[in-house]
């Protein structure tokens, strides 16, 4: 996050793309610095019932071509930084590629691309987060939870993580990227940075 931070600082009228729910500090932050401010809740959308279908075994799938169809519609080469936050861990794995190849296309060549990935000790109630950037190279946490499909909006409960990558996953996730940095953080938590 610090070499996002310093960039976001030392900058003016970059384009960035914010891949968590909407966050009032995180548009504040952005565009108080001068930046272009867009916002998908990836997340969200991916579990979006219209988005399933039957694959050639009768197993409920996600149809992935559909979701890209309706998400990350941006020109090609728009994005200067791109904060995924933690959304590969917990998308359901037929949309993690797909969306990382989307993110490749819509981002400017050589910009930044901010990704969380969990240790191998995190277990499958980890919690959800929502980032919320501040002037250091801190971040503020809230629990992410909203209702699954089909539940009552007052059920309410922390998307379960999907899976544990470990580097040679995402680095094969990022290998069309040029360059890709680890960083080990607290709370069972890699920064990955890579550079498009």
């Amino acid at each position: 996050m610090g070499e996002i931070s310093r960039l976001l600082n030392s900058q003016e009228g970059l384009c960035v793309l914010d891949m968590g729910s909407t966050s009032a500090n995180n548009i504040r932050f952005f565009t108080g610095k001068g930046h272009k401010n867009y916002s998908e809740d990836l997340l969200r959308s991916s579990l979006d019932p219209a988005l399933r279908i039957q694959d050639s075994e009768g197993n409920s799938v996600l149809d992935s071509k559909k979701f890209l169809d309706e998400n990350l519609v941006y020109a090609n080469a728009q994005f200067d930084v791109v904060l995924c936050w933690n959304l590969p861990d917990y998308m359901e794995e037929s949309l993690v590629k797909p969306t990382i190849d989307r993110l490749w296309s819509v981002m400017k060549p050589g910009g930044y691309l901010l990704a969380f990935f969990h240790t191998r000790d995190a277990g499958p109630d980890s919690t959800c987060y929502r980032y919320h950037v501040t002037d250091t190279d801190m971040l503020e946490m809230q629990e992410v939870k909203f209702a699954p499909p089909g539940r009552p909006a007052s059920d309410k409960q922390s998307p379960r993580l999907q899976r544990v990558f470990n580097n040679r996953h995402i680095e094969n996730l990022f290998r069309d990227f040029a360059s890709i940095k680890f960083f080990l953080a607290r709370d069972a938590i890699r920064e990955v940075l890579v550079v498009r």
